[in-house]
């Protein structure tokens, strides 16, 4: 175990602006995938339980090392200055107020740690595991913790014994029974991911295992955290969501409710047995009489709507909170007096705060466009702190008071983008498939120039339940295509959230149907409307569904785009299906298994269209991915090659799913920029 060298940087303080600069004053320049990797990363705003202060994550880039690197920052919204709270070698994240608001836990080296404010850090933690996650009861004396253990052993010392053993062995062969053998980019080594909980005014004390009995991982995996559980306000009692696995845990979203006395002395008992689909995030009421918690309806789902319910503790009582609102809620807080819940979610385009009224289901909007990121409540007049980000903005700290008024608090990044200029975007809409409206935006090249047309870089989503919005993003950001000289679209098609539950789900079963239409109907909307897009030089991009979307337009649709990137993409429905490793997904939306319904996985599968291949692609895969196997790409690329179409593939050995290391995501960028400059570049 290492022994992180933690300290408060008393000498740090800077004084955030409270006006954006200005910008691009002189020598403006486009932005780079090199540009991106190294900007600072704000994250998880917690606000003081006094409102005095909040802690951010803040993640900076070693580039030399190939990694991000986090540190805990504190903001006196007194003040509004900001500094660097931990300096440790090895990094800290997920800060916790303790109750008096006067110190701060965190995690570094995975065990956790106290520092109080103007303090040195002290370690609190010695476990013989890695601590995954934590949460602080509303009391201060007790600490939940996720661990992995092997779920025969009694004691963490019988893990840890184990785990070296198994480090010691010469033969490396692993026998499985059941599926789930292995999970996002992990091969599984026969841990579950546990809750203890480990009382601080004891020593020495012993960790109790909360969740003990139950087979499954708590948190979720791979990635749930500790808003998965609560402690009660009187810090008596755990309640955390967990997905009994046994032989179904690879078709099966029915995570659960368990309650359990925080020191382990009862079993679990489980509070949502009535429902087989997914209850999670819960948080209880400041009096301790309900508990609220996000819930699907449909088995086997995973892209439901998310629903908010209410359980009174004394009666057993339960009942959905706003039925009629068609969103998806992510994250719940109740107000202090216990009469609002205030969640996020994707809405037309943004991601934004909302505050539903217990009593009657009333929704107010607070936040305009952006996508927040995370929030919290300052104090007991309603006033929230809020991370948000947009097309051309980084995630940054705002204010909103009870009255609707918001003030910028940090300015990261400010130095590192003054001189950049970043392509104006705009979101627009049209009639796509059913006639039903669908959304989409369009960004201009960094150097836009009235009368002069650009080639055309159209990014298509992935998920597909998910949205490609004002939003910045790391791995795909439109900002970075626009930098490199390139008119920008994206279109949230059908399947896509923040437009109701209905127009997500129209997606399931017909994968190459209405998502295809709305993607053709929308380039000719676009091309119609901005004369600047040159729809002669076009290329489509894609990742995972977006990935899927490259292989089946370069079967149906061949003729509209000179060039083509695929990342991580599906190539055969009929071995997706029993290659991938969430089998939930693909039976839900193909309405069963491979066996029982193999016309709905042929009816879209874009390798009975190969024969219509000729447009030039890249194609890029991870050989970590166990969501859409190296398999797929390396079969596009030999589809590709055999027919004679120039191709490239890309293939990151160290990658899962998604491009994470920095020097990674600059070859990976480079790497697709002068494929589009061969094809459609001037």
């Amino acid at each position: 175990m290492k022994t992180a060298l933690l300290a408060a940087t008393a000498a740090l303080s800077i004084a955030i602006p409270m006006t954006t600069s200005a910008k691009n004053i002189e020598s403006p320049r486009a932005i780079t995938a090199d540009d991106l990797v190294r900007l600072e990363r704000v994250s998880d705003p917690r606000v003081s339980p006094d409102g005095k202060y909040v802690t951010y994550t803040l993640r900076q880039t070693d580039y030399a090392q190939n990694k991000g690197k986090k540190q805990i920052w504190l903001l006196d919204l007194k003040t509004k200055t900001t500094r660097a709270l931990t300096s440790g070698k090895s990094g800290s994240s997920d800060a916790r107020w303790a109750p008096d608001g006067k110190s701060v836990y965190f995690l570094s080296d995975s065990q956790v740690w106290r520092q109080a404010i103007g303090g040195k850090a002290q370690q609190v933690t010695r476990l013989p595991l890695d601590v995954n996650t934590f949460m602080l009861s509303p009391d201060g004396k007790r600490l939940a913790l996720s661990m992995e253990v092997f779920p025969d052993c009694e004691t963490l010392a019988c893990t840890k014994q184990r785990l070296d053993q198994l480090a010691k062995q010469k033969n490396s062969g692993r026998l499985y029974d059941k599926l789930f053998a292995r999970h996002w980019d992990t091969w599984k080594n026969g841990t579950r991911a546990q809750l203890f909980t480990l009382a601080l005014d004891k020593k020495p004390a012993q960790p109790v295992h909360v969740s003990k009995g139950i087979d499954g991982d708590v948190p979720s995996k791979p990635f749930g955290d500790d808003g998965e559980w609560a402690f009660s306000p009187n810090s008596q009692l755990v309640v955390f969501a967990a997905r009994i696995a046994g032989q179904t845990e690879a078709w099966s979203t029915n995570l659960d409710l368990w309650t359990a006395p925080s020191d382990g002395s009862e079993a679990p008992v489980n509070l949502t047995e009535e429902n087989p689909a997914t209850d999670t995030g819960p948080v209880f009421s400041p009096d301790g009489t309900h508990v609220a918690w996000r819930a699907m309806e449909r088995a086997g789902f995973e892209a439901d709507r998310y629903g908010i319910w209410l359980r009174n503790l004394e009666t057993g009582e339960a009942r959905e909170v706003a039925p009629s609102w068609d969103r998806s809620a992510e994250g719940l807080v109740f107000s202090a007096d216990g009469k609002t819940l205030y969640t996020h979610a994707d809405d037309v385009g943004q991601h934004r705060v909302f505050a539903v009224s217990v009593a009657d289901g009333a929704v107010t909007t607070l936040t305009g466009e952006g996508s927040v990121s995370g929030f919290g409540l300052a104090g007991k007049k309603g006033d929230m702190v809020y991370a948000m980000n947009s097309l051309t903005s980084t995630d940054n700290l705002w204010l909103r008071t009870a009255d609707g008024k918001t003030t910028q608090l940090t300015n990261h990044n400010e130095a590192a983008l003054a001189k950049i200029q970043l392509g104006e975007f705009e979101q627009f809409s049209f009639a796509g498939a059913n006639g039903d409206t669908v959304y989409g935006h369009v960004m201009k090249p960094w150097n836009y120039e009235d009368g002069e047309k650009y080639p055309v870089a159209m990014i298509i989503h992935g998920g597909p339940q998910g949205s490609m919005g004002n939003h910045w993003h790391y791995r795909w950001n439109p900002a970075v295509f626009s930098g490199m000289g390139y008119a920008v679209l994206f279109i949230d098609f059908h399947g896509s959230t923040g437009y109701g539950q209905a127009f997500t789900d129209a997606i399931s079963g017909d994968w190459g149907g209405k998502p295809l239409e709305d993607l053709q109907k929308g380039w000719a909307h676009a091309l119609k409307t901005y004369d600047y897009l040159d729809g002669a030089r076009a290329a489509a991009l894609g990742a995972s569904y977006g990935g899927y979307m490259i292989n089946w337009i370069a079967g149906n649709w061949p003729d509209a785009f000179k060039a083509l990137v695929n990342h991580d993409g599906i190539f055969d429905n009929r071995s997706m299906a029993y290659t991938t490793e969430e089998l939930w997904f693909d039976e839900w939306e193909h309405d069963g298994t491979q066996y029982d319904n193999p016309k709905s996985y042929e009816k879209h599968n874009p390798i009975n269209h190969v024969s219509e291949w000729k447009t030039p692609m890249l194609v890029i895969h991870s050989e970590k991915d166990y969501r859409v196997t190296p398999e797929q790409g390396i079969a596009t690329f030999t589809a590709l090659q055999r027919r004679g179409i120039p191709s490239q593939l890309l293939v990151f050995p160290d990658e899962n799913h998604w491009v994470l290391k920095p020097q990674n995501s600059v070859q990976w960028h480079s790497t697709v920029e002068a494929w589009l400059a061969k094809w459609i570049g001037d």
